[in-house]
């Protein structure tokens, strides 16, 4: 039986003239105040803010929720790794509920808060909230920064006045919208989906949920804080490369 190499036919797709494969998708930035507010949250993972150096008892914390997180028993038992083989996981499965999957970091600590609810919303996010900063050391901080994203449980002037009126030393710090990039909490739930939801055999919700808890203690007790490179420098150099691209993207003009 004849059998064509892998070499070779990555060779042959790189020498062909239709490439469909070879695309990247991709989000302008579109917020005119992008640098800005990026520049900020920047700025509090290296512990300043407005120029100043943040005090001891100041904190910066990173939240988001994940969606929609589904137990779902497999038709047939899983079979374990074995020798030279993966573990067997069975395509059917069944639906045994789902979880919200609220969570905060500590991004200078990595400390996490996590909490399972029904579903997002803006009383699951203030639960959240009130989980963190009701205990120590927040509950008698100076201030403690809460970087988040534009969903719905916490967008907007009207999400910052519920927020500070709750929590009197609480500042919400709003990212541009579409960089979720720049939020650390994002890079916990792509550990969590790897680690911890990955593969999903949870015979019902309460066992994600405990899952989830358990994690969130063993990830306390190995991890340090991530080490967070991209810097406002870094910032400002990506919006120059992005105007100067930008600038020759568009038709010229012809003068009069």
């Amino acid at each position: 039986m004849a059998r064509i190499s892998d070499s070779t036919v990555w060779r042959w797709l790189h020498e062909d003239a239709i490439r469909p494969w070879r695309h990247r998708c991709w989000i302008f930035a579109r917020d005119p105040h992008f640098q800005a507010k990026a520049g900020r949250i920047l700025d509090l993972y290296e512990r300043r803010w407005q120029g100043q150096s943040l005090r001891k008892d100041e904190f910066v914390i990173s939240t988001d929720e994940k969606t929609s997180i589904q137990a779902q028993p497999r038709m047939h038992p899983s079979l374990p790794t074995e020798p030279g083989k993966p573990m067997r996981l069975e395509h059917e499965y069944e639906r045994a509920g789902a979880w919200a999957y609220l969570a905060a970091l500590d991004v200078h600590r990595a400390k996490v808060f996590g909490r399972c609810d029904a579903t997002t919303g803006i009383a699951p996010f203030e639960r959240l909230v009130d989980q963190v900063m009701s205990q120590p050391p927040y509950v008698g901080a100076r201030r403690v920064f809460w970087v988040m994203a534009n969903g719905s449980s916490h967008r907007d002037q009207a999400s910052v006045q519920r927020l500070t009126q709750a929590h009197s030393r609480l500042v919400p710090v709003h990212a541009p919208v579409h960089a979720s990039w720049l939020n650390q909490i994002e890079i916990y739930f792509s550990i969590v989906q790897r680690r911890v939801l990955t593969p999903n055999d949870f015979p019902c919700s309460e066992a994600i949920a405990q899952r989830l808890a358990n994690f969130e203690r063993y990830f306390e007790s190995v991890a340090r804080p991530f080490e967070w490179k991209f810097t406002r420098t870094d910032l400002n150099a990506l919006i120059a490369r992005m105007r100067d691209r930008w600038a020759q993207s568009q038709p010229l003009k012809l003068a009069a």
